[in-house]
């Protein structure tokens, strides 16, 4: 419960950062279309410079300390941005430190809460869970971004992100609070290279053709991912001419579909098995995408082919997330499960920065708009890697892996609840 807090607070304070960034670099500081690439590279590219160290790191440090020191170093390198813009002294080469700071504390606080929640809660319970947490990181977005638009109405973007400063702050002191027992095996505590660590997580994935796909997938989507990032708010606001706060009320509409996403989810995997589920839902998200660069004047159209982006995107997406967050944790031993995460985000990570910088130039030798098509057009055909796998016929997730946990961390080792008997571990 008190993670389940500590997500809330700071989910709906990194929609703030989301947009504050961008929009504080359009709107106060003027910021051409390849700086926005090259301020969006620097948010995406620590995906890859921390996935390269922090794997082993987390998997053999505690969790929990590694996302409280997190989320503190973020209040700090948040506070710096309203504090330049008081000064008059706030710069697009400001932004990208900032940028890269929260990008690399951003991956390095992922990793360490991917690992950390299986051992909390049992695996059987790992699907409801991350639906708990899908659902209030979907309610982050129905209002993250619509306060991100009126605090940046009312207080301008940089003095906005000071907001999200304040929920990293909260988000800390939820997560000091958790009492719990995170046992480091012997083998959590042996020295390893970095590329050791990096070759075992990467030997997870690659060696099961069930979790292989999702690999390959999150390699390539962040390519054309990265457009969207770097182009997507110029777009709206300088092509279309959207106001700040209605851009913050079209993506608040993905929030709103995000959480039918959540309801979505399991219902979807008892029809149609979890495989498809992951399969489908990624597809209908990433064709929902070419609504974006096909939209236009007048501001109604517009803002209806944003909002319906928004809506099948978002729904279709949370809907495959669930499940493939969940398979990935159940199949993955948990011993692996930082050094997994970790090569999953260098697998992204590479990409996405290559994709923001080709958005950026692309925005300024092409147009958005063509950029922007070009990108959801790469969404789609990298979600048909998934249709073309085993996936599709995955109807549950499979056998537990030898280290999974049979009952929650906190309610072993003598600290049970009264009238319950002590569960051994499984053999």
């Amino acid at each position: 419960m008190r993670l389940w807090a500590a997500q809330t607070v700071s989910s709906f304070g990194a929609r703030i950062t989301r947009e504050g960034l961008a929009l504080a670099s359009v709107l106060t500081i003027d910021a051409k279309p390849w700086q926005l690439g090259i301020l969006a590279a620097l948010a995406l590219g620590p995906g890859l410079l921390v996935g390269l160290v922090a794997g082993g790191f987390v998997d053999r440090s505690r969790k929990r300390g590694i996302m409280i020191g997190s989320d503190l170093a973020r209040t700090a390198v948040l506070a710096t941005v309203p504090i330049a813009a008081w000064l008059h002294v706030l710069s697009m080469n400001q932004l990208y430190v900032v940028a890269l700071a929260m990008g690399a504390l951003s991956v390095l606080f992922n990793i360490a809460d991917r690992a950390y929640l299986p051992h909390l809660i049992a695996r059987e319970h790992l699907m409801e869970g991350n639906t708990r947490l899908s659902t209030t990181d979907s309610l982050a977005e129905i209002g993250g971004p619509a306060l991100a638009g009126a605090l940046v109405q009312a207080l301008t973007a940089p003095f906005a992100i000071a907001v999200n400063a304040g929920t990293y702050l909260f988000s800390a002191v939820f997560l000091f609070l958790i009492r719990e027992r995170e046992d480091l095996t012997e083998e959590h505590k042996t020295r390893a290279t970095m590329l050791s660590d990096l070759r075992a997580g990467f030997a997870v994935y690659l060696g099961n053709p069930l979790i292989r796909p999702l690999m390959l997938m999150a390699g390539l989507n962040p390519l054309f991912g990265g457009v969207f990032s770097a182009l997507y708010i110029v777009f709206a606001i300088r092509t279309l001419g959207l106001h700040p706060w209605l851009l913050g009320l079209v993506i608040g509409v993905g929030g709103v579909a995000s959480l039918v996403g959540t309801w979505m989810s399991p219902l979807l995997v008892r029809r149609f098995g979890i495989g498809r589920t992951i399969v489908y839902g990624y597809l209908i998200a990433g064709a929902s995408a070419i609504c974006v660069p096909l939209a236009a004047s007048p501001t109604w159209f517009a803002v209806a082919m944003l909002t319906t982006a928004q809506l099948f995107g978002d729904s279709f997406a949370v809907a495959g997330m669930i499940p493939s967050a969940s398979l990935q944790q159940s199949i993955i031993p948990r011993r692996l499960l930082g050094r997994a995460g970790a090569a999953m985000s260098v697998a992204g990570g590479a990409p996405a920065v290559v994709g923001a910088l080709l958005g950026g130039l692309a925005g300024s030798f092409l147009s958005p708009r063509l950029a922007l098509l070009m990108a959801a057009s790469g969404i789609v055909l990298t979600a048909l890697l998934g249709v073309f796998s085993p996936l599709p016929g995955l109807t549950d997730i499979p056998a537990a892996e030898p280290d999974a946990p049979r009952m929650p961390a906190a309610f072993r080792e003598g600290d049970m609840p009264p009238g319950v008997p002590e569960v051994p571990e499984t053999p």
